[in-house]
């Protein structure tokens, strides 16, 4: 995904205690990751979670889904939205970077 270096020198608020969430890979395997990140993208918000126990580990991207006045996490299974959702985030991670 992103060379981004979340450490205490970049631009996001490291506070995340109440957005951590446990995300089960394709192997199975439980992880807790922190959401260090939000960005819209034609509309739809989108998070970057980071493994809180392997923070060199590259970040995932989530589509932020609501129902009934509930926010969820849902994997992005589009090979086109995935795409355009990452070159967006690359675009403002790159924008970030030169100010």
């Amino acid at each position: 995904m992103s060379d981004h270096i979340h450490d205490e020198n970049c631009d996001h608020d490291h506070d995340h205690e109440d957005d951590i969430f446990i995300v089960t890979d394709k192997d199975g395997v439980e992880h807790e990751m922190v959401m260090v990140y939000t960005f819209e993208a034609s509309d739809q918000p989108y998070a970057v979670l980071l493994d809180r126990n392997d923070p060199e580990a590259d970040g995932v991207i989530f589509r932020i889904e609501e129902e009934d006045d509930e926010a969820f996490l849902a994997s992005i299974e589009d090979e086109e939205e995935w795409d355009r959702v990452v070159q967006i985030y690359n675009q403002i991670i790159e924008e970030q970077a030169n100010e």
